[in-house]
């Protein structure tokens, strides 16, 4: 079987290595009182970009002050080992809350009853997954199945350091659970789907380059939000070489938040850092969100931007019988399921 190339791409606005940067409208940094970080995950870049440029104008409006927002974006896995390796977030927006439960199992730096905090379980938005096909579709992509047919090429990033990658997987896995029935089977479908993947990247913005920008693969299994972005992008530039396919279900991947309470209190941030969060919430985070093609949790926000997200079948971790703790374990974890499929690549 042929081998996966697994590749770190180099050009710094996509790159797997920790990319910090000023936020928009941050222009007063040099008057700062403390340094405050944001790490998140990678296809927030430009959701936050907007978001710290909106919240810094409202915290100065209602404190009368000034503060700079620093950026850090990765794959999720990479950036929550970051997080306990020392770097000192002061909130962090990962792909799944896996990700910043080990942040506090393994660090104490975030609280363990972090879900609780804010509304949702901490979950601002939401996401799923979607393909990304060059246009008039010339494969004729329309469903899972679609994509494990031979002479199908799929980009999508390593589940090992991307949490966009897992929630592919398992998408992918609960599309072939739910039609067969059979964990075996469902197994047997994900072999197929990495037996057809050229490229795994650390990261899903690092995918989106290799298959837009250097037109590697037929399909791209993405954040319905990247894929969006990715149309968008093409239509400002005057391009039209991409379609977006919605399969016929999908997962609902829960994108959480949290305070690093820890390091927000020790640096003298926590206020500026629970308020920040907050603001995720209102009326204009909402409405900034769904800008950004995430899909809000505000009922309102979400009627007002329903035709930017088709209605597709969502299921969720439990609807497949698990928890984040237990698909880790089986899939994820070294020696687990996507290890063995690996290897046999």
């Amino acid at each position: 079987m042929k081998k996966i190339t697994r590749i770190s791409t180099l050009k710094p606005t996509i790159s797997a290595i920790l990319c910090i940067f000023l936020s928009i409208g941050a222009l007063s940094s040099l008057a700062a009182e403390s340094t405050f970080l944001h790490v998140s995950f990678d296809p927030t870049r430009e959701l936050y970009e907007e978001i710290n440029k909106s919240f810094l104008k409202v915290w100065k409006e209602k404190k009368g002050s000034e503060f700079a927002i620093q950026q850090s974006h990765g794959g999720s896995g990479k950036q929550a080992r970051a997080v306990i390796d020392g770097l000192d977030a002061d909130v962090v927006s990962l792909a799944l809350s896996y990700d910043i439960d080990s942040i506090s199992a393994k660090s104490g730096l975030i609280d363990a009853n972090w879900q609780k905090k804010l509304p949702n379980n901490s979950v601002p938005y939401y996401s799923t997954i979607v393909f990304l096909v060059r246009k008039s579709n010339p494969k004729k992509i329309k469903d899972w199945d679609d994509i494990v047919k031979p002479g199908v090429s799929i980009i999508t990033p390593n589940p090992k350091t991307s949490g966009g990658a897992r929630w592919n997987y398992l998408a992918a896995y609960g599309f072939a659970k739910r039609k067969y029935k059979s964990d075996e089977k469902a197994t047997d479908f994900v072999k197929a789907l990495f037996k057809n993947t050229s490229v795994l990247d650390t990261g899903a913005r690092g995918s989106t380059t290799t298959f837009v920008q250097r037109g590697i693969g037929d399909v791209l299994i993405t954040w319905e939000n990247e894929a969006k972005l990715s149309l968008d992008e093409e239509k400002r530039s005057g391009k039209n070489t991409l379609e977006v396919v919605y399969p016929s279900e999908s997962i609902k991947a829960e994108t959480p938040v949290a305070v690093v309470t820890k390091t927000a209190t020790e640096k003298g941030n926590l206020e500026k850092a629970t308020t920040y969060l907050e603001f995720l919430y209102t009326k204009e985070g909402q409405s900034i969100i769904a800008k950004h093609f995430f899909r809000p949790t505000d009922a309102a926000t979400a009627k007002a931007s329903s035709k930017e997200f088709p209605n597709i079948k969502l299921f969720s971790l439990s609807d497949l019988g698990e928890t984040w703790d237990s698909a880790q374990k089986k899939h994820f974890a070294d020696a687990g399921v996507f290890d063995a499929i690996y290897k046999t690549q």
